[in-house]
């Protein structure tokens, strides 16, 4: 029976099958894959001043190509383990709230990027970008050999000559070098076969591999090459022989070199990093109903694609501030959070509206989305991440990128509520194009998006068109990605919404499964509705207000620094959005007397919601005080500061149909007129510190006092005239 030749591509195959087979069922890569797993702590100890070179690749486990391609860095890294410790190969995790600071400092602003640090890397960024095309392990292979090439002053000590050999070396090789055997590689000058041949048998003892070019016609005559590649064995005594194997290609090479009488594996191991233990926390699955949107996931995006997303760029320019701006500007428009994270988003947006030019560096803008400067009103998002409608059967799975879907569909659902004549269709998903393309760190998500954007996107012509167009685009998704190794077992990629969940939305025109896109249209209107968005899970306002407090603090000095810092060209003293009015300026140490301003939208916005639960608490509970369990601290015309269940009361009066407004009518003639008088004058002083209406009392004090004295003046005056005999009389 003939015997078959093993194919290279069979080969691939089955490197691939070996990685998927290994791969770890909790995440991308686990310990027992032939690479490094580095973290925060390891990754710069590990990478920095080694006397190897490192390819290491920056990934996020949400990241849908970056799941497409672990696949194959992982059978990279076990393509190539004999090559250390010339050459490690490395994964960090970058979605890793531990990591994200590390992963910025070293430059990544997309997943997965590869980078080449050569061996007594000083800084992160000695990191060279490597392109992958094609994802191939040949090309990656390829790769990395040529960025070794290319930094030959900061050779490996460990990795052999890659350069051709010459007839002089050839001819004392045995001299100068203490091995049994020499193995020499003919090729062209274009072929890596000899290069990764000799990094192959990097480990091995009392073998050597040498390449030489068919350029050499002196060895090439001496040992009758007639085909290039091909291989010949010299050996200590002076004889030599062609290297007998099936098929001139590096596996047959290895394999023959590596059984040779004499040959042994050398004392070098596998390089790992410190000992240090995966930090992975057990997340207890969250019950969640997929008929509901939860406020956890939206507040989820918002912190993630504002702080993390946008915080791998440490300076904005040109097209990242546009779309930065338009994307906060819609949020603030139509996101229907609770009060607190509206009010951030405002300021926010606020704050980005008075930036002049086309730069802002993120270290200033940071300062405002942390909250970091007290003095405002209430505008606090959570920089927790919790999942709950989104959640996955595994930490890879769903997360971020499906809290981003949520979040634009809401975004162009509300919109469909606030037309006006004149409304831009496009403005939320002009918006939500310009962050994918500037911020969303799958680049290839964001390239898949922009095709779909580029080729249909204009043609919308309502916001209803727009809320359709989107949802049309995301069942595009979800069938072009069905099957693969992103999907979640557990949440299949279907055609949504199922009919389980909107059966008129499903018709049968001449035996076809079609969409009734009236029927989806509502149906979107009423899932992405605000009363369809609960609160489970949420972290409690008073919590999100008591950690802002302390946070402001403890930033204090930090803000301190970031005055007079560079925005858009120009210094700008405080630069973190619009200072509250006031009549003193006061010294820094009388900065510390400063009392919190609100401004009058914010206030009023409370101030009636406020009313509005007090008046649902005493109408169905008759009376008696709501639950302390999640609540907030809300003014009330009484002056007293009671705090109220705020997601209890809201949810109540959502489930009656009311609003803040329609209650507030009983409420005052409730109140009677004392609290409405008290109420107005408190309005009055809205935008005032205490000192401000300190002294403004004190200058009308004075002014009545100058008045009431050149009045009594004029009259004594006149009365002391009227007694003169030439004033006439009457």
């Amino acid at each position: 029976m003939a015997r078959g030749r093993c194919h290279p591509h069979a080969l691939l195959l089955l490197l691939l099958a070996a990685a998927l087979a290994g791969a770890p069922p909790g995440g991308l890569y686990s310990p027992g894959d032939p690479l490094v797993l580095l973290q925060v702590d390891t990754l710069e100890s590990s990478v920095l001043n080694s006397s190897s070179a490192w390819l290491v690749e920056f990934y996020a486990s949400w990241c849908g190509h970056c799941v497409h391609f672990a696949p194959i860095w992982r059978a990279l890294a076990a393509d190539i383990q004999e090559w250390s410790p010339a050459v490690n190969v490395a994964v960090v995790d970058c979605a890793d709230i531990a990591n994200q600071k590390m992963c910025g400092k070293f430059g990544i602003t997309g997943f997965p990027t590869l980078k080449f640090f050569k061996a007594f890397s000083k800084s992160p960024e000695d990191g060279t970008k490597i392109f992958h095309p094609g994802d191939s392990i040949q090309n990656l292979r390829q790769s990395i050999i040529t960025n070794l090439e290319m930094h030959k002053e900061t050779w490996p000590p460990a990795c052999p000559p890659l350069e051709p050999a010459s007839v002089e070396e050839i001819r004392g090789f045995f001299q100068t070098n203490n091995v049994t055997y020499l193995a020499l590689i003919f090729e062209t000058n274009e072929s890596f076969l000899g290069r990764e041949v000799t990094l192959d048998m990097l480990q091995y003892e009392n073998v050597a591999v040498r390449r030489v070019l068919s350029s050499e016609e002196e060895l090439v005559k001496k040992y009758g090459v007639t085909a290039f590649p091909s291989s010949f064995l010299l050996i200590n005594n002076g004889t030599f022989s062609r290297i007998p194997v099936q098929m001139e290609a590096r596996s047959f090479y290895t394999h023959f070199l590596r059984r040779l009488p004499g040959v042994t594996r050398g004392p070098y191991m596998p390089t790992r990093a410190p000992d240090t233990p995966i930090k992975t926390t057990p997340i207890p699955r969250k019950p969640a109903d997929r008929s509901k949107v939860y406020m956890a996931d939206l507040e989820s995006a918002l912190h993630y694609a504002l702080r993390v997303e946008v915080a791998r760029f440490s300076v904005l320019t040109g097209e990242r501030v546009r779309a930065l701006k338009d994307f906060v500007a819609v949020l603030a428009k139509y996101f229907p959070g609770r009060p607190f994270v509206q009010n951030f988003l405002r300021s926010v947006d606020r704050w980005l509206r008075n930036v002049r030019g086309s730069r802002i560096p993120y270290s200033a803008l940071k300062l405002v989305l942390t909250n970091r400067k007290e003095g405002q009103a209430p505008a606090v998002l959570s920089n927790n991440v919790t999942w709950v409608g989104c959640q996955g059967s595994e930490p890879h799975f769903r997360g971020y990128p499906c809290s981003l879907w949520t979040l634009f569909h809401l975004l162009t659902v509300q919109a469909t509520r606030h037309r006006r004549l004149g409304t831009d269709p496009l403005e939320v998903l002009g918006a939500m194009r310009g962050y994918v393309q500037s911020f969303f760190g799958c680049r290839e998500c964001a390239q898949h998006f922009e095709g779909m954007a580029a080729e249909s996107m204009d043609k919308v012509r309502s916001v209803d068109e727009a809320a359709l167009w989107l949802w049309s685009r995301h069942n595009r998704v979800n069938a072009r990605l069905a099957g693969t190794a992103t999907e979640d077992p557990q949440f299949p990629k279907l055609q949504w919404p199922p009919p389980e969940l909107c059966h008129p939305c499903h018709s049968v025109v001449k035996r076809r499964q079609v969409w009734d896109e009236a029927a989806v249209l509502q149906f979107l209107k009423a899932y992405f509705s605000p009363i369809n968005i609960f609160l489970n899970y949420t972290e409690p306002e008073t919590a999100l207000v008591v950690r802002r407090s302390r946070e402001a603090k403890e930033g204090a000095g930090e803000w301190a620094m970031g005055v007079g810092m560079e925005v858009g060209g120009s210094e700008r003293r405080g630069f973190s959005g619009p200072r509250k009015p006031s009549i003193v300026r006061m010294n820094p140490k009388m900065q510390e007397l400063e009392e919190d301003i609100v401004d009058l939208d914010s206030f009023s916005e409370l101030h009636y919601k406020s009313k509005a639960l007090k008046a649902a608490a005493v109408a169905a509970n008759k009376g008696h005080q709501l639950s302390k369990r999640d609540t907030i601290p809300l003014l009330l015309a009484d002056d007293s500061h009671q705090a109220f269940d705020y997601a209890a009361a809201w949810e109540r009066l959502r489930q009656r149909g009311l609003g803040s407004k329609q209650l507030i009518g009983a409420l005052e003639e409730d109140e009677g007129d004392t609290l409405r008088r008290s109420h107005w004058f408190r309005m009055l002083g809205v935008g005032f510190s205490h000192l401000d209406v300190s002294l403004c009392i004190i200058l009308y004090f004075l002014s009545s006092m100058c008045l009431l004295g050149m009045y009594t003046f004029f009259r004594m005056r006149t009365r002391h005239r009227k007694g003169r005999p030439s004033f006439p009389t009457a």
